[in-house]
């Protein structure tokens, strides 16, 4: 069992930025893919980034948001930088396992099957 636990979300005009972070705690971090998606009110949950050894975005992101991880640290954190107003959502932390060592370095990061998911944290962009 992974526990996941996201903060840093919050209210931020159009054109900044904001950093989030999610916390994991249960299981051997770096044996885990690690994903942030996000929900805007009446839309279906959608893929933002991806990390393992690798990382992957949503064409929407890309050149915008960074993901990153500190497995020292347990924790994967999302850089959003040049937000918009189509960005505001609620952003959820994801984790799923990585079959193997090959998997984790060479595979593309998955954008589906995650396991463990975090409670949710609100970005809200004013234009």
């Amino acid at each position: 069992q992974v526990q996941l636990v996201e903060s840093g979300g919050g209210l931020v005009q159009a054109g900044g930025s904001l950093r989030l972070s999610c916390a994991a705690s249960g299981r051997t971090f770096s044996n885990y893919a690690m994903g942030w998606f996000r929900q805007a009110p009446g839309k279906e949950r959608e893929f933002v980034a991806a990390i393992s050894g690798r990382t992957n975005y949503a064409d929407s992101v890309k050149g915008r948001f960074t993901i990153s991880r500190d497995n020292a640290k347990n924790t994967v954190y999302l850089q959003m930088n040049s937000l918009k107003p189509e960005d505001t959502a609620v952003y959820y932390c994801a984790a799923r396992i990585v079959g193997s060592t090959y998997d984790y370095y060479y595979s593309p990061v998955p954008t589906a099957g995650y396991a463990y998911w975090g409670q949710g944290t609100q970005v809200t962009v004013s234009s």
